[in-house]
């Protein structure tokens, strides 16, 4: 197997999952394990986008709910609201409740159909109300909260990028990332991103160590309870279901940890 130099994985995450000015020169299989490795790299610097928002934001007066919106809205900015397009169509292939087929058929549509509009309000109230709640504790937290989650999302990415994870499609960008990742590789990313995680949770409190470990881990299970659904509903994974892992990912970790505060 064909080593990819880290660069190439780089350029390959935040040319695939930013908006940053970043060209990616490769587009083989190997670049694409490196890129779905990065891709919690990606999030890091994403989250610290986010949170940079929202606090300059509560510096400034603005108080805890419009710093919440910011920090929702600049990883959504940054991703082109990829992500969000993506979970707005896996919850209509999914619920339609149509063969594979034709639900695959239904996602790639331009347009959002009622399951997708509910998903994404929901979710996005979530967020903010999990941010506000955060950023109104201190901007410590709040700060936090939005690194974390955006990790935890594109982690949750690296792990569904795992060998074993078929294609629902021959084509398009889950085809290109689906089963390139390593299992140990992506179980070693795990490790090192929670373990991070409770050491940023360290630098708030001794109790946010556990919770911000807790609340990536249980990110990760529910995404992975998501991805297991969406393989047997599709036969695979497609670049919205990518999407609608991050989301999740994203929101069940702003909830976790706004659990106890």
């Amino acid at each position: 197997m064909v080593k990819t130099p880290w660069p190439d994985g780089l350029r390959f995450a935040f040319g695939t999952l930013t908006v940053f000015p970043v060209k990616v020169t490769r587009w083989d299989r190997d670049a694409a394990r490196g890129g779905m490795l990065c891709a919690p790299l990606a999030g890091l610097v994403v989250g610290g986008c986010a949170a940079l928002a929202g606090v300059v934001l509560l510096a400034l007066g603005a108080g805890a709910p419009l710093s919440a919106v910011a920090s929702a809205a600049v990883p959504a900015v940054l991703t082109r609201g990829l992500h969000l397009d993506g979970l707005a169509d896996t919850a209509d292939g999914l619920g339609s409740g149509k063969p594979a087929e034709d639900a695959l058929r239904i996602m790639k549509q331009s347009d959002i159909g009622p399951f997708g509009v509910i998903t994404l309000v929901f979710v996005l109230l979530a967020q903010v109300a999990a941010l506000a709640q955060a950023y109104g504790d201190s901007w410590a937290r709040g700060a936090l909260a939005a690194v974390v989650s955006a990790t935890a999302a594109r982690l949750a990415l690296t792990l569904a990028a795992r060998t074993g994870v078929p294609a629902a499609r021959p084509e398009g960008l889950g085809a290109a990332v689906a089963g390139v990742v390593p299992v140990r590789a992506a179980v070693v990313a795990a490790v090192v991103v929670t373990g991070a995680a409770a050491a940023g949770g360290a630098l708030v409190g001794t109790y946010d160590v556990v919770r911000t470990a807790a609340a990536v881990v249980a990110a990760l299970a529910v995404a992975e309870l998501l991805l297991r659904h969406c393989r047997r509903r599709f036969g695979g994974v497609t670049g919205d279901v990518f999407g609608g892992l991050a989301e999740t990912a994203a929101t069940v970790s702003l909830l976790a940890l706004s659990l106890g505060q």
